[in-house]
C-alpha cells in the first residue's frame, strides 16, 4: 500500500498542476484588446479630422498624417498581438481538450483565455482596417 501511494505520489509530481497559477482569474484581460482597437480608431479618426479642419484644409492632402496614423496602428497590433499571445498562454495551460466548459478552475482559465484569444484576432482584424482608410484615400475631401 506505501509503495503504491510513493509511486503516485512520484507520478503526481511529475504532471503538471490542474490549477490555474493565480488564485481567481478576472476579466480584466479579455477587455485588453477591444480597448486598443477602440483607442486606435478614435485617435486615427479625431487625428485627421484635426489635421484635415486646421491644417490641410477640406481638399488638402492627409501627408504626413498618415506616417504618424501607420506608427499607431503598429504600436496597437503589436499592444493586440502581446494580449492575444498572453490568452493563447492561458488557453494552453495543462492538457485539457476542448471544449473547456466543465466548472472547473483550469477550465475557466482556459476559456477566459481562448476567449481572450479570439477578440484579439478580432480586434487585429479590425485595426488593419482602420488603418486602410488612410491608406486608400489620400485626401481630405
Amino acid at each position: 500500500m506505501s509503495e503504491n501511494l510513493s509511486e503516485q505520489q512520484r507520478n503526481g509530481d511529475q504532471q503538471a498542476p490542474e490549477a490555474p497559477p493565480q488564485e481567481r482569474d478576472t476579466l480584466w484581460l479579455i477587455t485588453f484588446s477591444p480597448t486598443i482597437w477602440a483607442a486606435h480608431f478614435l485617435l486615427s479618426y479625431l487625428a485627421v479630422s484635426v489635421w484635415c479642419a486646421k491644417v490641410a484644409g477640406r481638399s488638402g492632402e492627409l501627408g504626413d498624417i498618415r506616417i504618424a496614423i501607420g506608427v499607431l496602428t503598429l504600436i496597437a497590433l503589436v499592444g493586440i498581438g502581446l494580449t492575444g499571445w498572453k490568452g493563447w498562454r492561458h488557453h494552453s495551460f495543462g492538457h485539457a481538450t476542448a471544449p473547456h466548459d466543465f466548472d472547473t478552475p483550469g477550465d475557466r482559465h482556459r476559456f477566459l483565455g481562448f476567449s481572450t484569444l479570439l477578440l484579439s484576432g478580432l480586434s487585429f482584424v479590425a485595426t488593419i482596417f482602420v488603418a486602410l482608410c488612410v491608406l486608400f484615400i489620400r485626401s481630405c475631401a
